[in-house]
Parts: C-alpha cells; sequence; structure tokens
C-alpha cells in the first residue's frame, strides 16, 4: 500500500510516517519501481502500536524502547511495566505542576476587577520579574511545551 493507504489504515499522518521514518523510528519503506513508498501490513502495525503509545504521552525515545521491548521475545515483561510506571510517574508530576500553575493564575484572576481601568494586577504581576524578584509559583517539575504531535 501507498504512504496515503499507510496514512489512513494507521491512523498516523503521512507526514508522521516520513518523520518516523527519518529518524529511524520505523524501518526505510520499500519502493516502488517508480520510487514511491511501499507498505506491508506490518509496516501498519507498527505505525498503530506507534500512534497508541504516542497517544499515552510516551516520548519517541520512550516509543524506540517499548518497540525494542515489543520486538524482542526473550524480554521480560518487568522492563515493560518499569517504563510505564516512570512514564506514569513523569505524567503525574506535570499534572501536579499545571495543577500549580494553574492555582497561582486562579490567584491572579481574583486580583483583577476586570473591569475599564487600567490598571491590571495580573500583568503587574507578570512583569514584576526584575533579576531578584520572587517568582510567581516555583512549581516542582515544571511543564515543558512539547512539540504537536499526530
Amino acid at each position: 500500500m501507498n504512504i496515503g493507504e499507510a496514512s489512513k489504515a494507521s491512523s498516523v499522518s503521512a507526514k508522521m510516517i516520513r518523520y518516523y521514518e527519518q529518524i529511524g523510528l520505523i524501518p526505510p519503506a520499500e519502493r516502488t519501481g517508480g520510487g514511491y513508498r511501499a507498505y506491508s501490513q506490518a509496516d501498519v502495525h507498527r505505525l498503530r502500536f506507534i500512534r497508541r503509545a504516542r497517544d499515552l504521552g510516551f516520548s519517541v525515545a520512550e516509543i524506540t524502547d517499548l518497540l525494542g521491548l515489543w520486538n524482542d521475545t526473550s524480554r521480560h515483561s518487568a522492563d515493560v511495566k518499569r517504563l510505564a510506571e516512570q512514564h506514569i510517574a513523569d505524567l503525574q508530576q506535570r499534572i501536579e505542576s499545571m495543577r500549580q500553575m494553574a492555582d497561582t493564575l486562579q490567584s491572579l484572576i481574583s486580583c483583577c476587577a476586570g473591569d475599564d481601568r487600567p490598571e491590571c494586577p495580573i500583568l503587574q504581576r507578570l512583569g514584576d520579574g526584575e533579576e531578584g524578584a520572587a517568582p510567581i509559583a516555583a512549581p516542582a517539575g515544571a511543564v515543558r511545551r512539547r512539540a504537536r504531535r499526530t
């Protein structure tokens, strides 16, 4: 099947399939005589695996590890479980960090009258970023912006 068909069958965009191939997450596709990529059912199965792992928030590096374990028939399920447990611990830390950010923002919102006056304690507090000033909040495990994925 061509890349469009593989994309539809796996729910992974053609752009992401090319990217996964480029970074080595999937092996290079076979090529037709005309140079077009040709995918097998095994390729689609691998893409679905990757898609489900991405939907659960696993990073590309973690997915590489999961794929290695998936392909290793002598693997120990304890290794897979350990990787999943670490991932959930990371997720829980990010959730807590986001809760702290939401609480801080809610506190700032409650200080703002939200009327026609130009004074805004939210903007004032955000602007208090001089050197040595206390941070608005210092959440543990700050959340880093993640690249969009498909």
